[in-house]
Parts: C-alpha cells; sequence; structure tokens
C-alpha cells in the first residue's frame, strides 16, 4: 500500500523558505524551525524531507542558484568575459559568505547535487569552446572542466578566502589567464 504523495507545493515553500532565510541571516544563523514557520509548515515537515539543516541548505540552493547564461558573443575572448561576468555576479551576492558554513557541515550525499549543479553551470562554457574550435580559435579539444574550475575556483578563492572584490581589471586578468590557457597565445590588456 503506497503511502500519501509527495506535497510538492509544501516542498517548493519550504525551499523558498530556506533560500529566502540563507539569503537574510545566512546558514550559521538558518534553523529547521525558521523555515517550517516561514514556509507555513510544521518542523516534522521538514525533518521528513531533510536529515539537517546542510542537506536543506544544499537543495535550497540548488533549486535558487542564478543560472549562468548561454551566450554567443562572437569570439572566445568575449564569450569568457561574459562567462566570467556571469559567475562573478554569482560569486559578489551577499549570500555567498554564508557557503563557508554549509562547506563545513556537508556530508557525503551532498555531493551530488553539488556534481549536478556544476554540469549546469558548465554548459554555457562548453557550448562557447566548441563554437570557438569551429571558428579556429582554439586547436584540439579544450579542457573545458579545467577552466571552469581555473574561472570558478579563482573567484570562489578570492571571495571567500582573500575577502575581495571583483574589479573589472581583475576580471579581464582572469579572462585573459583563460583565454591563454586555451589559446597558448597571450594577449595584451
Amino acid at each position: 500500500m503506497a503511502g500519501r504523495p509527495r506535497d510538492l507545493d509544501l516542498e517548493q515553500r519550504l525551499l523558498s523558505a530556506a533560500w529566502a532565510l540563507l539569503i537574510s541571516k545566512g546558514y550559521d544563523a538558518l534553523t529547521m524551525s525558521q523555515v517550517a514557520t516561514q514556509a507555513e509548515a510544521h518542523r516534522t515537515d521538514v525533518y521528513r524531507r531533510w536529515a539537517g539543516k546542510a542537506e536543506l541548505a544544499t537543495d535550497a540552493l540548488a533549486a535558487n542558484l542564478p543560472p549562468v547564461r548561454e551566450f554567443n558573443a562572437g569570439s572566445l575572448r568575449a564569450d569568457l568575459r561574459a562567462y566570467v561576468d556571469d559567475l562573478a555576479a554569482v560569486w559578489s551576492s551577499p549570500w555567498i559568505d554564508g557557503l563557508v558554513g554549509l562547506l563545513g557541515e556537508l556530508r557525503d550525499g551532498a555531493e551530488a547535487t553539488f556534481l549536478s549543479m556544476a554540469s549546469v553551470r558548465i554548459q554555457p562554457l562548453q557550448h562557447a569552446l566548441a563554437r570557438a574550435v569551429e571558428r579556429g580559435e582554439i586547436e584540439g579539444e579544450p579542457d573545458a572542466d579545467l577552466v571552469a574550475d581555473v574561472i570558478e575556483g579563482s573567484l570562489m578563492h578570492r571571495r571567500l578566502i582573500g575577502r575581495a572584490s571583483f574589479s573589472p581589471e581583475y576580471l579581464d586578468t582572469l579572462t585573459r589567464t583563460a583565454h591563454y590557457l586555451l589559446t597558448g597565445k597571450a594577449e595584451t590588456p
């Protein structure tokens, strides 16, 4: 005998409440009780779906992470800069500071969610690199994963570890670095 079907509206309300609290208060201040209250639900509704706040926050992040736009600016350099700018906008968001606490509490179960988020976020870069190969700007098969790691890893490190913002000069340098990695040709600023 099957149980009651999942209430997708309730689940969406819980994820929306968790996201709103993550944005406004940060991960460290997030509680399951606050999520239930804001979603006009019971605490048991939250615990039926998520074992703890790390799992809830991960799912809320996956459901609400701003997408990286698909772009075609006509050249590898312009496509890379559009990709860098989109990622920089996300990494400049105030809620990013709360990720440090979340990352410290994650267990093995969250790996699939983060891999899924990463695979969606890299698609615009993969498409841009395919176009650059077609235009002859890149020879051979580019390593999109490495380039994505260099770009997003640099932004993540600068924001979370260095606590620094992203100046236009920094974003230009990061774009030139990725371009060099892909083409082997140095660009002048």
